[in-house]
């Protein structure tokens, strides 16, 4: 596997996981990491099948080739549409006092929408900033990388609305993973870190010494 782009990356051959979704994303994950790839193109992206290589083509041109030298097994599935995360208590409770107080997020924002749907889940808080123009936003207890990648998803789609494009995006949270801080504003996601006490009116009381 070659990564030709901002940096180029090699992998050197080995029995690979090569998982392919509906978005058009792909990535390759090794047997161990946990959920995180060896690496990945993010959508949107193209890809072309030649016999014994596939190239994966993002929109700024960086490529990720794969070079196949045997399959031991290719399968498909269709999951169907996402309902999207759950929130817990925190999370909901967020979501609402930030639906309530939207000029947190930025100055003269207004809420259009709470759990606005697209065709893969409900974006948290549709919103228009100051000066009209849409804003998604994705409420998290704690910003993680998958939050930043569940954002870029829905603003793929709700920018190919022409009533609501061009679509901003906001990563809202009590606490912004630095990785995630990094991934969202490399794809121009603004990050907010958001006083849950402060919003529900509450003061904590700090002990200290004098």
């Amino acid at each position: 596997m070659d990564y030709v782009g901002r940096l180029s990356a090699h992998l050197p051959p080995a029995t690979r996981l090569l998982m392919v979704k509906a978005d058009g994303s792909v990535s390759i994950h090794a047997d161990d990491r946990a959920y995180k790839p060896l690496n990945w193109m993010s959508p949107p992206c193209r890809m072309e099948e030649a016999p014994g290589v596939w190239r994966v083509v993002n929109k700024a041109g960086e490529e990720l080739r794969i070079t196949l030298e045997e399959i031991f097994q290719d399968t498909s599935y269709e999951l169907g549409v996402d309902p999207g995360l759950q929130k817990d208590g925190v999370e909901a409770h967020l979501q609402e006092l930030l639906a309530a107080n939207p000029t947190t997020l930025g100055d003269g924002f207004t809420l259009v929408r709470r759990e606005y749907m697209t065709a893969i889940g409900p974006v948290d808080l549709l919103c228009r900033d100051a000066g009209g123009a849409a804003v998604a936003v994705e409420v998290k207890r704690r910003g993680e990388i998958d939050g930043v990648e569940q954002l870029t998803r829905y603003l793929e789609l709700l920018n190919r609305d022409p009533l609501l494009a061009p679509v901003a995006g906001v990563y809202a949270a009590q606490e912004i993973k630095p990785q995630a801080r990094v991934l969202a504003e490399d794809r121009g996601i603004r990050c907010v870190v958001v006083n849950y006490d402060k919003l529900r009116g509450i003061e904590r009381d700090e002990l200290t010494l004098f």
